[in-house]
């Protein structure tokens, strides 16, 4: 007899068919409330992505849950500390995302810099023969503020050393095996910073941490480019800070109220903005996978967990 499994949001179609194949798979979004209550004492393993909601209440109405496996790096919406005092384990996929973060990153950094999609809007308007397009920002040399320095901040800061940007951290403690300069308030250093980049993770402890004066550090000439979560940034304040030019530009992948985003944000020149998809590739997307079915495997054979949530 199969496992019992449940699907709690929304998973790749691949993801999804391996895991009917191996258990007894059943997806919430289907399930009346009766429906639910009927599997509740059989269901131990619980599938959720990175941008989902999984409440203390939640947990609670599993009585038999064991492991929560999340589909993505981030798990701010798990109330972990609600699955630890049940003995629930949560697992999620880091690592073989953070290539695809950090190249997206600069890949923000300089279509924002550059103004490179304003650029595009700019030839299909047909205003090039009225006049040269407006002067942007050098990226070489700059330099760039890493807001959290975890394996997707120092990856993107071995891909702006390419560039030969002088780069600067700020974490909870400095790491003195890496090359590059530490500074312990934020403020301070998107004072200090051309560009700065936030890659902490979300959740209570960060959030709306790069606020009004954070942005007013940042200054007229800085730019803001945000890859971890939107709730990291006061989107009111960065709205306001953008309105009055307090900073010059932003590239933006998440959001507070996903998919969501404000109007305010959208249609900018100085604006660059990507619907969540710093991780969406197809092969990364397919270790993801693996890791999540990896987790639940270990989970159901008794062995150690491959990627616990520390």
């Amino acid at each position: 007899m199969k496992q019992k499994v449940l699907k709690q949001a929304s998973l790749p179609d691949a993801l999804t068919a391996a895991l009917s194949e191996r258990y007894d798979l059943y997806e919430l979004a289907q399930l009346s409330l009766a429906g639910l209550a009927a599997i509740a004492d059989e269901v131990t393993v619980v599938i959720t992505n990175g941008e989902a909601v999984v409440t203390r209440d939640f947990i609670a109405s599993l009585p038999a849950l064991k492991l929560i496996a999340v589909f993505g790096v981030g798990y701010d919406g798990v109330d972990v500390m609600a699955a630890r005092d049940r003995g629930v384990a949560v697992t999620h996929t880091p690592g073989v995302l953070t290539d695809d973060v950090a190249d997206l990153a600069i890949g923000l950094l300089l279509a924002t810099s550059r103004r490179i999609v304003a650029a595009q809007k700019f030839i299909e308007q047909d205003r090039w023969p009225e006049g040269g397009f407006p002067w942007t920002r050098k990226v070489s040399g700059a330099r760039l503020g890493i807001f959290g320095l975890g394996r997707i901040g120092q990856a993107i800061a071995r891909r702006a050393r390419a560039f030969d940007m002088d780069i600067a951290y700020c974490s909870r403690r400095p790491d003195e095996s890496l090359p590059w300069r530490y500074i312990d308030d934020l403020r301070a250093l998107a004072e200090w910073s051309d560009f700065l980049m936030v890659c902490v993770p979300g959740g209570a402890e960060t959030q709306g941490k790069v606020n009004a004066p954070i942005l007013a550090a940042l200054g007229p000439q800085g730019m803001l480019i945000n890859i971890s979560r939107g709730s990291v940034v006061d989107e009111p304040a960065l709205i306001d800070a953008l309105d009055r030019g307090a900073i010059a530009g932003a590239g933006l992948d998440v959001f507070c109220d996903e998919p969501n985003v404000p109007a305010a944000l959208r249609q900018r020149d100085n604006v660059v903005i990507t619907p969540h998809m710093a991780s969406a590739t197809r092969e990364t997307r397919r270790e993801m996978s693996r890791l999540v079915l990896e987790n639940v495997e270990a989970w159901f054979r008794g062995r150690p967990l491959i990627t616990p949530v520390p």
